[in-house]
């Protein structure tokens, strides 16, 4: 394409869309990343991004890599669902769906053979939000309700920011504001 050559393209094998076909992983929305870089800072960053990733993930891996990798991907994104598929369209094809710890813990005993492609469960969007309420909730409601304020919200307008930050009404957060408990936080 920068030379100015006409550039097309036929439909032909694609382990990625094959493996997240045969996956049953959702498939409505999906990444590929490919192979992961071997750069140990970049590969951090990578990791880092895909823990928050709510799509689910295509990866592929050798064999010689797949018990690190394994492991990596479980200490960085949690003990998700994955299915580990290998040697798609071959004699000895396979699509095993089980957790990456699960996986991890396979392949310490087993000698990984074949080409392996990784179709990981991109994170519940429920949990994203029980981890932002959570985070919310380590300031007390002055703090939080200061945090909007100093940020240039009148009163009331922090207090529906609160609220809806915490998951409750904002009759709550007027109550928590009235009433102190034993520990002077609310």
């Amino acid at each position: 394409l920068e030379e100015g050559i006409k550039v097309t393209a036929l439909p032909g094998a694609s382990a990625c869309i094959t493996a997240l076909v045969m996956s049953g992983q959702k498939t409505r929305r999906f990444s590929f990343e490919a192979f992961l870089t071997r750069d140990k800072k970049e590969r951090a960053e990578v990791l880092k991004e895909m823990a928050k990733d709510t799509r689910t993930m295509v990866v592929y891996e050798a064999p010689h890599h797949l018990s690190a990798t394994l492991k990596e991907l479980n200490e960085a994104l949690g003990d998700r669902s994955v299915t580990v598929c290998r040697e798609i369209t071959k004699k000895f094809e396979e699509a095993r769906k089980t957790s990456l710890a699960q996986a991890a813990a396979f392949y310490e005993t087993e000698t990984p053979r074949g080409e392996f492609v990784l179709v990981i469960e991109g994170k519940d969007r429920k949990e994203i939000r029980k981890e932002e309420i959570a985070s919310w909730e380590e300031l007390s409601v002055e703090e939080h309700m200061a945090l909007y304020e100093n940020r240039g919200m009148d009163r009331k307008e922090a207090m529906k920011a609160v609220a809806k930050d915490r998951g409750i009404s904002k009759r709550e957060v007027y109550a928590m504001l009235l009433q102190p408990d034993q520990s002077g936080s609310h």
